[in-house]
């Protein structure tokens, strides 16, 4: 139970600083035991405007094929930002939601980056 109340009292923290507007919004990403979730939320007006996941069903075929959960991510990554500049978003703020900016969520970072997101 530590591990997830520290978690929460450093997104909390990050939250206080970073803020997502519709020219540069914020890029959240969760992850859990099996699965990465990022999304680019407009705090302004309160909107999710891409969304992308291991779940979904253009991203699971991909996923399937590679090993690796930092692998997966880094493909997540890449289809959000393909889906981000399909909808002319470049800038970012990133919001790594009180995880460690380490392992699968710097893999997503990366991938992210890769596909064209500046942050």
């Amino acid at each position: 139970m530590k591990k997830k109340t520290s978690r929460i009292r450093a997104k909390i923290k990050i939250r206080k600083k970073i803020s997502g507007t519709p020219e540069k919004p914020r890029l959240s990403v969760f992850r859990s035991l099996n699965n990465i979730y990022a999304q680019l939320i407009d705090d302004v007006n309160g909107n999710t405007i891409v969304s992308v996941s291991s779940l979904e069903k253009e991203a699971k075929t991909d996923v399937k094929s590679l090993k690796g959960k930092t692998n997966k991510s880094k493909l997540i990554g890449n289809l959000l930002a393909k889906k981000a500049l399909e909808k002319n978003i470049k800038n970012v703020v990133f919001d790594r939601n009180g995880f460690r900016y380490h392992g699968r969520v710097k893999a997503l970072a990366d991938g992210a980056r890769e596909g064209g997101l500046v942050f």
